[in-house]
Formats: structure tokens, sequence, C-alpha cells
């Protein structure tokens, strides 16, 4: 059963150098920010994470969302340990959201098939391909690491118009977006549990 009052939910995005939290009531209370903290960001993601709370309090969250990838393997792993962390001791659900599913939500509005491809290690790419429509995004196809050769090839197959994303920078603003898809999944009824979200890295460093 959902607790009604608690009616709060934190977003955690920590898959890139930018940090990012959300934190919101999924109705007039919203509150987000990013810090661009580089290598920092695993020695400041707790202070950072106390600071942001108030005045909500962690008996406000009834849910958690957190960036599971794919990008930074250590900050995307301290992402996902730390929300991990505080859905077990708050014994609330845990939603593990691609960080590129929370880009291409930001296209939700033109109701179309969204490509995204990100720069990964070896000259490979993270890609992934979303149906996004202004109240669902379905994969058409999963996160992956491909080649560039490879993900032409999928882009080439791939049967209806699109619009390509290169994904860059600025990952921690999209923290909004992150906690609205674990809104629209919690909606729906799921109640994820800690211990089912997992980091997608899709390449171990070398």
């Amino acid at each position: 059963m959902i607790n009604i009052d608690k009616k709060y939910g934190l977003g955690i995005h920590t898959s890139s150098p930018e940090l990012g939290f959300a934190i919101s009531n999924f109705a007039e209370d919203i509150r987000s920010q990013a810090w661009n903290l580089g290598r920092d960001l695993s020695t400041n993601l707790h202070q950072k994470l106390l600071e942001f709370m108030p005045p909500q309090t962690w008996s406000d969250l009834s849910l958690i969302a957190v960036a599971k990838g794919p990008g930074s393997f250590t900050g995307t792993r301290m992402g996902v340990v730390t929300a991990r962390t505080l859905a077990q001791q708050l014994d609330i659900p845990l939603f593990a959201i691609s960080t590129l599913a929370a880009i291409a939500w930001s296209y939700k509005h033109k109701n179309q098939i969204i490509a995204l491809q990100m720069r990964a290690q070896r000259g490979q790419l993270f890609t992934a391909i979303y149906e996004v429509k202004e109240n669902s995004i379905n994969p058409v196809l999963a996160d992956s690491v491909m080649t560039p050769e490879e993900w032409d090839k999928s882009l080439e197959n791939l049967q209806t118009p699109y619009e390509l994303i290169t994904v860059e920078g600025g990952l921690g603003k999209s923290v909004v977006n992150l906690l609205e898809l674990a809104n629209l999944e919690w909606q729906q009824g799921k109640q994820n549990h800690w211990s089912e979200a997992l980091p997608f890295y899709g390449q171990h460093p070398v």
C-alpha cells in the first residue's frame, strides 16, 4: 500500500561529473539542483545531499529514483549504492532509470522516436532508441554499447523516422526527468525493491 502521507520522490543522478538532485511531490512542489563537481563528486555526494534535502525530511519520501547509467563507472556505482542504502533503510521503492531514457524524456512533447548516442571508452558509443510519447516511454532498442559502424547499421535498419540526439554534458540537469519517469512507474503500481536496482556500466574501465 502507498502511504499517502508520504508524497515526495527523490532523484539522484551521479552518472556524469555533474551531480544532480531533484525532489518533488509531483504536483506544485519541485526543486532541483546540479553541481559540476568533476572528480570531486565522490567526496561531495553525501554532504550535498544532506544540504539539499531540507525542508523535506527522509520521512517525507515515498520513492527514490537513481540514474543507473550508462555513464561514469565510479559515479554511477556511488549513486546506485547510495540510493540502495537509503531505500533499504527507509523501506521505500527504488527505481533505477536509464540516463539515456531520462534525456529522451526531454522530447516527450514531440511524440516521436528518439535515437541517442553518447561517447563511451575505446572509441565505442553508448546507444539507445526510445519511442517517446507525452505519457509513456518505450525502448525500441535497449541501452547498448556499439562501435560507430554497428550503430550506423542499426539506424539504417530503423523503419521509421527518428531524431538523433548526441548526448554530451549536463547530465545532472536531467535528474528531474529521471524522477518523472520513476513516478510514471510508481503510478502504475510498481513497487521496485532496492535490491533490484543495478547499475548499467556497458563496459568496464581498463
